[in-house]
């Protein structure tokens, strides 16, 4: 919960940045920031380990790239739309999960997660109804975003046989700094004093929620951790009515209840899959 509390306080910052800030600006600082307590791991406490690549160099970069796209996505989609709308269109990413794993992890999905991606897309439909608070653009940059948010998922399960978490995670932000640092001569604006509080609140509160996360995965099934991802529109709906004055309104609560349920039978059917595996190997021994 700690974790997808932080995440919820970065997106904060960055809707606060996006006013005067871009995206690409943004995330550089979100990644240059996030670099500090990797640095103080390798260099002050000696865990050169985390430089170390295993076997998979190439897909170690690519997720660094397509997550440095993803994150000025999903800031993109904060900036144009309420905090709470655009939390609960990223929860959508766990849907395109399945279908992704089947093309490219050649993952067998049966009818149940089937149906429950199919239900999880009409909770999409409830959710971008036409309204006043609600517009396209946001709507679709939202779905890009949860969509890359998928692809990254697919890829960090394809790491996780080789990597180690934290090495995924080092080389995400460094190169990540690199990437979105290229235009910075083109769209970087002098924060002023009262922003820069806020750049390193968003770069620290990334690293934390990073941090926390792996921690969570270390000491709890994945499917259990997943599950308090949903936690995070409660954050954002607190933090939009705090400081924007922003109250999802009733069809974007209705189609979030829906993706969290369908997501949630994606969720149990997986562990009850993994369990039953589980089950068999511990039979033939």
């Amino acid at each position: 919960m700690g974790a997808f509390f932080m995440f919820t306080v970065m997106n904060v910052f960055a809707k606060l940045l996006s006013v005067n800030h871009s995206v690409v600006e943004i995330a550089f600082y979100r990644n240059l920031i996030a670099c500090m307590p990797f640095l103080i791991l390798v260099f002050g406490f000696g865990r050169r380990d985390i430089l170390v690549i295993n076997s998979k160099p190439k897909m170690v970069g690519i997720r660094a790239v397509i997550g440095s796209l993803s994150l000025m996505t999903t800031f993109t989609a904060l900036s144009l739309m309420p905090l709470a709308d655009t939390t609960a269109l990223l929860f959508t990413s766990t849907l395109f999960v399945p279908i992704l794993g089947v093309f490219f992890l050649k993952e067998k999905v049966g009818p149940y997660r089937w149906i429950a991606v199919f239900v999880g897309f009409t909770g999409v439909i409830i959710m971008v109804k036409p309204t006043g608070d609600v517009y396209a653009l946001g709507i679709a940059v939202a779905l890009v975003a949860a969509l890359m948010h998928a692809i990254l998922q697919i890829i960090l399960r394809y790491l996780g046989r080789y990597e180690k978490p934290e090495t995924v995670a080092f080389y995400f932000v460094v190169i990540g700094a690199l990437v979105t640092a290229l235009p910075m001569p083109f769209v970087a604006v002098q924060p002023t004093l009262a922003e820069v509080p806020l750049l390193f609140g968003v770069g620290l509160s990334g690293a934390a929620a990073q941090w926390l996360l792996s921690v969570a995965f270390r000491n709890a099934p994945a499917a259990t951790v997943t599950v308090f991802n949903y936690s995070g529109i409660v954050w954002a709906t607190l933090f939009g009515w705090l400081i924007w004055n922003n109250w999802p309104l009733p069809a974007v609560f209705a189609g979030a209840a829906v993706v969290i349920a369908s997501n949630s039978l994606i969720i149990w059917r997986e562990s009850r899959k993994r369990e039953t595996t589980d089950a068999r190997v511990r039979a033939k021994f």
